[in-house]
């Protein structure tokens, strides 16, 4: 394993569509595996690939219950609505009010192509959608009804997350 270079705020990079990963093989593995770790080095929940210069559908996402990786990650389904502060790794420092949804479902692929589903709330719903945005070059600024000023401390989410994953009926 190894830290990755990260991508910060203003290379277009962040801007692109990252493509479907096709090959589950030792390289995706290698890169999974140094995401997380640049990731934890990071102190970060969640790291999408594009963040370390890698234009490949691939997120880990751990908020302190496990390291959940996503490959070819797709929203199936959103309910209710959470506004809180939201930072970015590619954007240090810097803190907005972003409105996400409170509850997501998530159908995505594991590192060895078996497709399985997660859905999270609270924290965890805002990390998936957060991670999912980079995907597509979206970043969270782009959702910020309003960016923080250096000396406002972003408010805690203190709310109860909750996980669940499952095997996709379709990998069964």
């Amino acid at each position: 394993m190894a830290i990755r270079n990260m991508v910060y705020e203003g290379d277009p990079l962040l801007r692109k569509t990252s493509r479907e990963v096709t090959a589950f093989d030792e390289r995706l593995g290698t890169l999974l595996d140094d995401m997380a770790e640049t990731m934890y080095q990071q102190s970060g929940v969640g790291l999408a690939a594009v963040q370390v210069g890698v234009l490949r559908r691939a997120v880990v996402i751990d908020i302190g219950e496990g390291k959940i990786e996503l490959v070819n990650p797709m929203i199936l389904e959103t309910s209710g609505s959470q506004v809180g502060s939201e930072g970015c790794l590619s954007f240090p420092g810097q803190f907005g009010i972003v409105e996400r949804p409170d509850a997501v479902t998530v159908k995505a692929q594991n590192r060895k192509g078996e497709w399985f589903e997660v859905t999270g709330t609270a924290l965890l719903a805002r990390a998936l959608c957060h991670e999912i945005d980079h995907l597509d070059g979206i970043v969270f600024t782009d959702h910020a009804t309003r960016m923080l000023e250096p000396n406002e401390n972003p408010p805690k989410n203190k709310r109860r997350v909750t996980a669940h994953v499952k095997k996709s009926k379709a990998a069964e």
